[in-house]
């Protein structure tokens, strides 16, 4: 008989074991899966895991699906570490896009290049705002941030469906409800002749090295994390927990924003409906996968842009529903929930002499 048993200390072996193995369970769930469809179980990971990687521009693609969740994923977890669970940052993501969408539209064939800053920075606005919202009632009226930033994710939703369906349709667009293409001068600068993979993979890296300084180099980044942890502990020290509360949210709604921004002006071109990719619901367990912490989440954020990819990839070669990419997403998500027991708990054989 086998028994949990409370360790005098969580581990740290397991503390970055537990994703190790919550990805060997993942695998292993859908080699059974594939083979419960009737599907070969090799050719199904080969589209996960090999065909994702097995070329350069199979790597720009890979590069260009990680770059938004990693710029998400960083924005939540400064939330996650100071004890603010904003769920919405899917709707900072559609109001970034819709920003910079509407700083692209205004452009025309004899814009100059500043254009392509000017819709960033107003998608990373459109996003803060959106998050400010979150951070508003919650502060003014204690509201739920959870509920509040969730639900913002469907109006956020309906006003870029208003948009495309109203007064940004493209008139010459047969009817689609999509704007007009942006002009080439909005488009973000690639570095990678022949890949679709643009200047975004370098701000989400540095991205990382900042938040790394941020949080563990500075007092601000100190105060987040003491608050998340010790709220009454925070307080005596003087840390103010509305300061930390505001910081939290408009960081993440505004690199949550800027991804938008740099979905829209990047590989997508224009609005519509299908903005929404689901990016904000997946960084956050890219966000608990890579333990919230900088480098770690880099990692997370290949790992689910293969799945991304591999769901794509198993539903047109192997007829596949391109929904088990989210299958995929779920099962590391709750496998990983399940090894972190071992953090805090360790198996014992206790035998029938254990028994109560």
């Amino acid at each position: 008989m086998f028994k949990l048993e409370q360790r005098p200390q969580p581990s740290r072996i397991w503390t970055y074991a537990a994703p190790v193995l919550a990805l060997a369970l993942t695998v292993g769930i859908g080699v059974l899966l594939f083979m419960l469809l009737g599907k070969d179980p090799v050719k199904g990971l080969q589209a996960f895991f090999w065909e994702p990687i097995k070329s350069a521009y199979a790597l720009g693609e890979l590069a260009m699906k990680a770059t938004p969740l990693l710029l998400i994923a960083l924005g939540l977890a400064v939330c996650f570490r100071s004890n603010v669970w904003n769920i919405g940052a899917e709707g900072q993501f559609v109001l970034g896009a819709i920003a910079a969408g509407g700083v692209a539209l205004l452009a025309d064939k004899n814009t100059g290049a500043w254009i392509v800053p000017a819709l960033l920075v107003a998608g990373v606005l459109g996003g803060m705002l959106w998050a400010g919202i979150v951070a508003l009632l919650r502060d003014r009226f204690n509201a739920n941030e959870i509920l509040v930033s969730l639900m913002l994710v469907y109006i956020a939703t309906l006003v870029l469906s208003y948009l495309v369906y109203g007064p940004w349709k493209d008139p010459a667009g047969y009817n689609f409800p999509q704007s007009k293409l942006f002009e080439r001068v909005t488009q973000i600068p690639k570095f990678i002749a022949g890949s679709r993979v643009n200047i975004g993979v370098f701000m989400a890296l540095a991205g990382s090295f900042l938040l790394w300084v941020f949080l563990f180099r500075t007092r601000a980044g100190f105060a987040l994390q003491v608050g998340g942890l010790a709220p009454a502990a925070a307080r005596y020290a003087g840390f103010s927990s509305r300061r930390a509360l505001w910081t939290a949210l408009l960081i993440s709604g505004g690199t949550a924003g800027l991804a938008g921004a740099l979905e829209v002006a990047g590989p997508i071109g224009q609005l519509t409906p299908y903005v929404p990719a689901g990016y904000g619901f997946a960084a956050i367990i890219v966000a608990f996968v890579g333990r919230l912490h900088p480098v770690g989440m880099i990692f997370s954020a290949i790992l689910m842009s293969m799945f991304y990819i591999g769901g794509e990839l198993a539903q047109s070669r192997l007829g596949l529903p391109k929904a088990l990419s989210g299958v995929f997403q779920g099962l590391l998500l709750f496998a990983l929930l399940a090894c972190d027991t071992l953090i805090a708990y360790r198996v014992r054989w206790v035998g029938r002499k254990g028994r109560q």
